[in-house]
């Protein structure tokens, strides 16, 4: 359907519209950009006052590491097919196999195969085909920018930021899974509820949210650390402290963000139309039954969306997991600021940089996988009027 000529916006106010969104995506993307060329530079190269010799990198070729026109078109081609792949062939893929009931396994496993076959075709298959082909090509298979995974081998093996991410893993994958089912759970009575102690629980909650973290996370840092003793009258010698344990994080980073997520999925679940609910009541179902196979299927994107925030809020959580986590448990963000101290070389500063990148890596690949969803629960709610 066309939009009425009166309607349509003018030339001049297309192109500055376009304009600015475009100078803005440039604006907010080249930083990431640019310290994602820096990761895979030789620290000569990577803090060159030459932005060419930053892009190139002379020295990393010079010691022999680098890519050459055949790997720049192999990679280019690997990372088209992953993102369609990940666009378009997963979603529909986990649909198909994957039982109605049983549809969030399906995600999880399907999630867990993508990231597992990109690791070993990049990291695997690629290097194995390019240090074959090179050779033949001649002066194509020569290096024509300098590249090196050094330094991310130095911070996933040497520096073991695996633990980091499993900390990480461990944090959000409780953050998400207990903010959802009690924000569900709560939202849903909510929003059918028409009391004004409901209204009233609703606006506490968002002023409890509305305090800095810093507030809060000083509130609780006490507790954490006095927490033996604290519980020593209750369970005497073996009372647990609190200070250090990753699930006593998850309980915080839950309780600081759960106020958003019940609004969130209240406001969803009053755009689903009373009427769903008595029809299930009529058909026999009670009210769980009406909400865990009515309610529920309708309410996917809603749910995809708060379970989104809900995982950046606990994934990149920098204060409160850098207070009451102690250096075994610290998750991925609060670890980087261990690469700088008084005797920080250029090297970690480069590994340091590395870390970041790959922080980022699970966020692109999480909001390629669930961006029909995201875009769904963000415009148009849980259903479509």
């Amino acid at each position: 359907m066309s939009t009425p000529k009166a309607l349509r916006p003018s030339p001049a106010l297309r192109l500055a519209s376009n304009g600015f969104l475009a100078f803005w995506c440039l604006l907010a993307a080249f930083p990431l950009c640019w310290i994602a060329v820096m990761s895979f530079k030789v620290p000569v190269d990577a803090f060159a006052s030459n932005p060419f010799s930053v892009l190139f990198g002379p020295e990393t070729r010079a010691a022999g590491k680098g890519l050459s026109i055949c790997d720049l078109l192999l990679g280019l081609g690997a990372l088209w097919a992953a993102f369609r792949l990940a666009t378009q062939r997963l979603p529909s893929a986990v649909v198909w196999y994957s039982p109605p009931r049983y549809r969030w396994l399906g995600w999880i496993i399907g999630v867990l195969v993508f990231g597992l076959a990109v690791v070993v075709v990049f990291y695997g298959i690629l290097p194995a085909l390019s240090r074959v082909i090179n050779p033949w090509l001649g002066p194509l298979g020569k290096p024509l920018i300098g590249l090196t995974l050094e330094h991310y081998r130095a911070v996933w093996v040497e520096n073991a930021f695996y633990r980091n991410f499993l900390n990480s893993l461990l944090v959000t994958t409780g953050v998400v899974t207990i903010s959802l089912t009690v924000g569900t759970l709560a939202g849903y009575g909510l929003a059918r509820s028409g009391s004004t102690l409901a209204f009233w629980l609703l606006v506490v909650a968002l002023i409890f949210r509305a305090l800095p973290h810093s507030v809060l996370v000083t509130g609780y840092l006490p507790v954490f650390i006095k927490s033996a003793e604290i519980l020593r009258p209750i369970f005497g010698d073996a009372a647990p402290t609190l200070y250090g344990k990753p699930w006593a994080v998850i309980f915080v980073l839950v309780s600081i963000n759960q106020p958003f997520t019940l609004w969130m999925l209240r406001s969803f679940f009053q755009n689903i139309p009373r009427e769903l609910d008595e029809a299930a009541r009529v058909d026999g179902c009670t009210h769980f039954q009406a909400f865990r196979r009515v309610i529920m299927p309708v309410m996917w994107p809603g749910v995809i969306t708060a379970g989104l925030f809900s995982f950046l809020v606990g994934y990149n959580d920098y204060l409160t997991t850098s207070l009451l986590l102690d250096a075994q448990n610290m998750t991925m963000v609060p670890a980087i600021t261990s690469y700088f101290n008084a005797e920080t070389t250029m090297t970690d500063q480069v590994e340091a940089v590395a870390a970041a990148v790959s922080i980022t890596a699970p966020l692109f690949l999480l909001v390629m996988v669930f961006q029909r969803q995201i875009v769904g629960g963000l415009t148009a709610g849980a259903v479509k009027g």
